[in-house]
């Protein structure tokens, strides 16, 4: 199937059992198969990344790349053949059938318990449309995420800033959204500090000053926010790492949240409170960040 177009979702195996480059053919994902007893499966034992590409440009791939080896060292995991990875993604997002926006997610996992030797793949899809998150914004509620903000220097093996599989958790905070008539949610400390989302970066506007909370308060580094803080700083605005208040949210000239996926969504409703949203604004980041 390598070099042909699919109309449906396609996988690449990398690493044990592939090609001597590291990589094996394009399958379509209904007949990828993952052995039950890896520990991605088993565990949630891996870590993974998301990856934007849009009109077939990759949306920050060598940031993707450090931070799943950045990811790995955490958890004590074989280091990622990167550039397998990438091999793989480029191959497999060939073989896909053309679209404005396509997801890559990259995933490697410890593998089978005992065998030591780390499985991985990735998964090109269908990109979602989120046209109207980026455009109307999205309704938020903050949580609490049940720890304080230091977690990542006290409590180091909890593994805060690392992109693993296991989302439970996360997936569990976007259903309490839902039952909250929101789309997305916020995390904070339980000493009131800002944290981020479930999938997402925050950014926040006062004036001419766009902040996002710093990395090491346990929150994973945003490849999307790097990418817009350069167009930020290319537009002329200030921006910085910070610690912030859940309180300096409700005061804000604007939110918007980050990811691979939406890219930039602004907050429009807070906690049930409307916030302030610059379309225009918008606009011009998508546009001068990604080409949108």
């Amino acid at each position: 199937m390598s070099g042909g177009v699919s109309g449906e979702d396609l996988v690449v195996f990398v690493g044990t059992g592939t090609g001597a480059d590291g990589v094996g053919p394009v399958l379509p994902m209904r007949e990828a198969a993952v052995n039950v007893a890896d520990l991605a499966v088993t565990r949630g034992d891996g870590v993974f990344e998301s990856i934007g590409v849009i009109d077939g440009r990759f949306i920050e791939l060598p940031r993707h790349l450090a931070r799943l080896k950045h990811s790995a060292a955490m958890l004590d995991l074989p280091e990622p053949d990167v550039d397998a990875f990438a091999r793989a993604a480029r191959l497999a997002v060939g073989a896909h059938a053309p679209q404005r926006e396509l997801l890559v997610k990259l995933l490697h996992s410890r593998g089978i318990e005992g065998s030591d030797r780390a499985s991985g793949w990735v998964q090109v899809l269908f990109g979602t449309d989120h046209s109207e998150a980026r455009s109307t914004g999205i309704r938020v509620v903050t949580l609490d995420r049940g720890y304080r903000h230091d977690i990542a220097q006290t409590s180091p093996w909890l593994l805060q800033g690392a992109k693993t599989l296991s989302y439970a958790l996360n997936k569990a905070a976007l259903r309490e959204a839902a039952r909250r008539d929101a789309d997305d949610v916020i995390f904070v400390s339980t000493d009131d500090v800002v944290l981020e989302g479930p999938t997402s970066n925050v950014l926040v506007r006062h004036g001419d000053l766009f902040r996002t909370p710093r990395p090491d308060l346990g929150i994973l580094a945003g490849t999307t926010q790097a990418a817009v803080f350069e167009t930020l700083g290319a537009l002329g605005f200030e921006t910085s790492e910070a610690v912030m208040a859940p309180a300096e949210l409700a005061t804000a000239d604007g939110v918007w949240l980050l990811s691979s996926g939406r890219l930039i969504a602004p907050v429009r409703e807070l906690d049930g409170r409307s916030l302030p949203v610059d379309a225009a604004f918008t606009r011009t980041l998508l546009e001068r960040t990604f080409g949108l």
